[in-house]
């Protein structure tokens, strides 16, 4: 296994962000003179490469999603309904921030899990809240004599990294399983998750994370397509050798090895993603379970939208620029280092080449000359959707789709083509201030 040193890794955080601005600024720039220098130059690249490199992204992408059908598949076939063995000591740890429309729902569903009542331990912090949510908290805590209450002032940094490190320091389980205050899970979630980790030899597992309020309206309706596509596309680069990811709600990481690889990053705005590069480097694999999944609320409304995904988005590139170097030169297999590097590209560079290419097409009146690429990231898009939301699992969970619904839901995806450019910007010229810019949850 390869392990990095605790003390280095801390060391690395507190030199992040001198380098975020000019390693961001670096990316933005050459992300738009990719997009841009053919039209001012007479070294365009000719349709055939673009058609060879278009074709090559999309034998890639179809790989990764055929592992999803294998019968053998590295996760999803497994009998994990019955739990063999004695149960680990397990700490659930929550985070919130008035949350008063939601944190007795979500303290009511953790106290009525199925799961041995002496393994378990919940802790919810209150990380400042200033409303309703400190009083609901000592009211259920009458009721509730195992709930843990972790009280914290508003502003007492590191954001909710720094909620989490807190309550890291008074836990005493084996295993830790970090949701979100509007969360909702089945009750026999946590059997399932933990036989599945033990099975699978995982040493952090990620659910699916699943839409409550798909039905509210168009865009939560895309949001919940969003997630399935997410998902399958997390298991199929898993199965396939490549890179999965921790998604903040829903996962459980084993307490040993989160702590000596150096807990949450309170120095960034996603420790989720934060935690699974240094998980990655740690030598340890995330595993991605299908069914059960944790279920939130997607957001209603534009602007809360492009709130959140700025958020997800700055968080994304700011593992890149942190752990670039490792990742690159680290002790990676070279499957990993493609995968990590083929989606980095996709998800990351060709939104800001694309939107370079299409305001210079405009300009010049010609017609976009990566067009062929952009179009195969989204049929790629639209197959995991599909796909994904035609699973025969856990079918109430999955939204409905068809093909009018998928082709909505690619118009929608194209926000990110708004949103990357936008951050990379930001990132380029304004110098981070931590805030934990949580979303609202409704109830």
């Amino acid at each position: 296994m390869n392990k990095i040193n605790n003390l280095k890794i801390k060391n690395f955080q507190k030199s992040f962000s001198k380098s975020r601005r000019i390693k961001s600024f670096l990316f933005l720039f050459i992300s738009i003179f990719i997009g841009i220098f053919p039209y001012f130059s007479n070294k365009k690249p000719s349709l055939n490469s673009l058609i060879i490199i278009s074709v090559f992204i999309f034998l890639y992408g179809i790989f990764v999603l055929s592992r999803n059908f294998k019968r053998d598949s590295i996760q999803q076939d497994l009998k994990i309904d019955e739990f063999t063995g004695e149960f680990p000591s397990l700490d659930i740890i929550v985070a919130a921030r008035d949350e008063q429309y939601v944190i007795q729902r979500l303290v009511e569903r953790l106290f009525n899990l199925d799961y041995p009542s002496e393994k378990l331990n919940i802790f919810i912090i209150d990380d400042g809240s200033e409303d309703e949510t400190p009083n609901i908290l000592r009211k259920l805590s009458k009721k509730y004599q195992k709930l843990q209450i972790i009280s914290r002032v508003k502003n007492a940094g590191g954001g909710k990294s720094g909620a989490l490190n807190d309550a890291l320091r008074l836990t005493s389980g084996e295993w830790v399983f970090i949701l979100d205050a509007d969360a909702q899970l089945r009750n026999d979630t946590l059997i399932k998750l933990l036989n599945y980790a033990f099975r699978g030899k995982w040493s952090a597992v990620q659910l699916r994370k699943s839409v409550i309020n798909g039905s509210q309206n168009l865009l939560t309706k895309c949001q919940s397509i969003e997630m399935v596509m997410d998902a399958f596309f997390q298991i199929g680069r898993l199965s396939s050798g490549g890179v999965s990811e921790l998604r903040g709600n829903g996962q459980l990481i084993n307490k040993k090895i989160l702590i000596e690889s150096g807990s949450f990053n309170e120095d960034t705005v996603t420790d989720d993603l934060d935690l699974s590069v240094r998980l990655l480097l740690f030598g340890s694999e995330i595993g991605i379970l299908w069914d059960p999944p944790v279920m939130e609320e997607a957001v209603e409304t534009l602007p809360a939208l492009f709130a959140q995904r700025q958020r997800w988005a700055e968080g994304g590139l700011q593992r890149f620029f942190d752990y670039g170097s490792d990742l690159i030169f680290g002790k990676i297999n070279i499957l990993k280092k493609f995968d990590i590097f083929y989606f980095f590209i996709l998800q990351y560079a060709l939104p800001i080449i694309s939107l370079s290419d299409l305001v210079s097409s405009l300009f010049f009146m010609r017609t976009p000359i990566y067009l062929p690429i952009s179009m195969t990231a989204f049929i790629l898009s639209a197959i995991a959707s599909w796909f994904g939301c035609k699973r025969n699992k856990d079918i109430s969970s999955l939204p409905n789709s068809n093909l009018v619904s998928i082709l909505i839901y690619l118009l929608y995806l194209s926000h990110w083509f708004i949103v990357i450019p936008l951050v990379a910007l930001k990132m380029s010229i304004f110098q981070k201030k931590l805030l934990w810019k949580k979303t609202l949850h409704k109830g």
